[in-house]
């Protein structure tokens, strides 16, 4: 039986009369940190005092006496860490498993953008991130993907208008629109995209950015337009510039883009207040290596940042520009979620609390409830591949085709020339791209120039953004064996030779996600990779993350999609 609105009244004026009463020290609090050395961001310094809880909620600094008290002499104690933006896809795993990677390393919040399951699921993939993140120890908010597809030229699973995603304004989740990538449309007026600026500002959300480098009156009308924030700026020039602008700055430090070392300037007094930190993409391998904003913290520091400048851009400022305004300080009213580390030289996280609760001891996570996601969903995400089995002949075509010419540590492409057949002395590689959503049978091919492989075939169904079948390889018939292996496990990563996988991971959500734990994921991976690698990749290549962005049509010169191989600055396929 549902609670009554009175009852639902009275049960929260309890509550309240609670937090009262423990912050005037007439009731011990849930939880109080003794003798705690905690970043004040407030006043920029370090103070010392007892810290304490009551349901959930930091309710005084002072002399405290609590049920549960926890000494804390000779350490710091920090607000919980925020990512300004983040696509929980990309970490390769369902959300509570990105949460269990997280939540030792200080994340207590992220802003998500579900760009990528939205791009194969629609409306559906959206819901399905919301209900798997709903309760989980790291608040996961969301940002609504305001480009599904990311251009016109991509076939994903689903097209996203303003009245798509209007209803999930009203989920208290939901922060605003996400990266508003279509800069170019914006500028041109393009109804689409201003629709969708026009929707979330009659909800009052806030408006992310994705515009590199982008000058003048340009900028100028793309931030009028009501774009508050961009984490693409790779050198200090552009980041000023938006800056001076009003836009708010995303530092990012990920897997796929590093920009701490070029932006680190901006944290200082003068500009600090409009920065924070994000990750964008985070792999398996990084978080479990690296970890998560606790990294770009040390890094910060490391680059000569003052640890409480730092600090600030790590939680306080993020949560202000999301109007969060009960997270990211340590003060009366605010959340229970701490991180408690040794000292800023070492940084080494010994406690995490959320909400009060202690989460993290020494790297251990507690468990925790898993949410439920409707079975329509769960059925639905783990269907997504409609496409029937290839064969060569599929991947056959002898008239000439644009080459895409790899740049050395670069996602960049340059125009190779022309081909009309693979040679994989001269490393000329097929490369093609099938469409997975609609069983359409449309596969662009094209050849690809400085991947290195030697034998058999790679492919993927990651392939930014919409995520159709990748495949490069030495044969027509290699490159069909891989694809069909990847469409019988439901989306996933193939290295195919000598008629049979080298090896795989398994991607059952949407094509783009694994239900198996981050460190099967993250060992599965770094098999595959070393395959792929044997088979003649180059080294310096990440096999799988190389190709997932050449089917992305927005990055010279040349890419491949569903339809074949595009000229980015002509617009124009070749």
């Amino acid at each position: 039986m549902s609670e009554s609105y009175a009852g639902k009244i009275n049960r929260k004026l309890l509550k309240k009369r609670r937090i009262i009463d423990a912050a005037a020290g007439r009731i011990p609090a849930d939880l109080v940190l003794k003798n705690a050395a905690y970043v004040n961001v407030f006043s920029n310094q370090i103070c010392r005092a007892d810290i304490a809880v009551a349901e959930g909620l930091i309710v005084g600094m002072g002399k405290y006496s609590g049920k549960v008290e926890q000494d804390c002499s000779g350490k710091i104690v920090l607000p919980g860490f925020l990512d300004a933006h983040i696509h929980l896809e990309s970490s390769l795993v369902s959300p509570a498993e990105f949460v269990r990677a997280v939540l030792p390393h200080g994340t207590t919040t992220v802003i998500t953008d579900p760009h990528e399951i939205a791009n194969v699921m629609g409306a559906d993939g959206i819901e399905y991130m919301l209900q798997a993140t709903e309760g989980l120890p790291v608040d996961v908010r969301f940002m609504l993907p305001s480009c599904v597809p990311a251009t016109p030229l991509d076939e994903s699973g689903a097209v996203l208008d303003y009245r798509a995603l209007d209803s999930f304004y009203d989920h208290p989740r939901v922060q605003g629109l996400a990266e508003m990538m279509n800069f170019v449309g914006i500028l041109a007026g393009d109804i689409e995209p201003v629709e969708k600026i026009v929707a979330a500002q009659a909800h009052h959300k806030k408006i992310d950015g994705h515009a590199p480098d982008l000058q003048g009156n340009d900028l100028n009308a793309y931030i009028a337009a009501g774009v508050y924030s961009d984490h693409e700026c790779h050198d200090l020039q552009d980041a000023i510039a938006k800056l001076e602008r009003g836009q708010f700055i995303m530092i990012r430090e990920g897997t796929a883009a590093r920009n701490l070392e070029a932006l680190a300037p901006l944290l200082c007094d003068r500009y600090v207040e409009r920065c924070m930190f994000c990750t964008d993409d985070k792999h398996p391998n990084d978080l479990l290596e690296k970890g998560h904003i606790d990294y770009i913290l040390k890094k910060a520091i490391a680059l000569g940042a003052d640890p409480i400048t730092a600090v600030k851009a790590a939680c306080h400022n993020a949560a202000r520009y999301f109007l969060l305004n009960n997270r990211g300080a340590i003060a009366p009213g605010y959340l229970g979620d701490f991180v408690v580390i040794d000292n800023f030289q070492d940084f080494h996280i010994q406690q995490v609390y959320k909400k009060g609760e202690r989460m993290v001891e020494n790297g251990v996570v507690r468990d925790f409830p898993l949410p439920k996601v409707e079975p329509y969903l769960i059925e639905r995400a783990h269907d997504t591949f409609h496409l029937n089995i290839l064969s060569a002949e599929d991947f056959t075509d002898h008239r000439p085709r644009g080459i895409l010419g790899m740049v050395d540590g670069e996602i960049t492409t340059q125009d190779a020339g022309y081909s009309d057949r693979i040679d994989v002395e001269y490393d000329v590689l097929k490369i093609a791209v099938v469409e997975r959503h609609r069983a359409t049978r449309h596969i662009g091919i094209g050849f690809l120039q400085g991947y290195g492989l030697k034998s058999g075939a790679v492919a993927t169904s990651i392939s930014h953004d919409s995520h159709n079948v990748i495949v490069v390889g030495t044969s027509e018939e290699a490159c069909a064996a891989a694809v069909n292996r990847v469409t019988a496990l439901g989306g996933g990563i193939v290295v195919w030779d000598q008629g049979e996988v080298q090896a795989e991971v398994p991607l059952g959500i949407a094509g783009i996600m694994s239900d198996e734990p981050l460190e099967t994921v993250n060992r599965k991976l770094e098999e595959a990779k070393a395959a792929a690698h044997c088979l003649g990749v180059g080294r310096g290549i990440d096999p799988f993350m190389t190709l997932s962005f050449m089917a992305l049509p927005v990055i010279p010169a040349l890419r491949i999609t569903t339809r074949g191989v595009f000229d980015v600055s002509s617009q124009s396929y070749v």
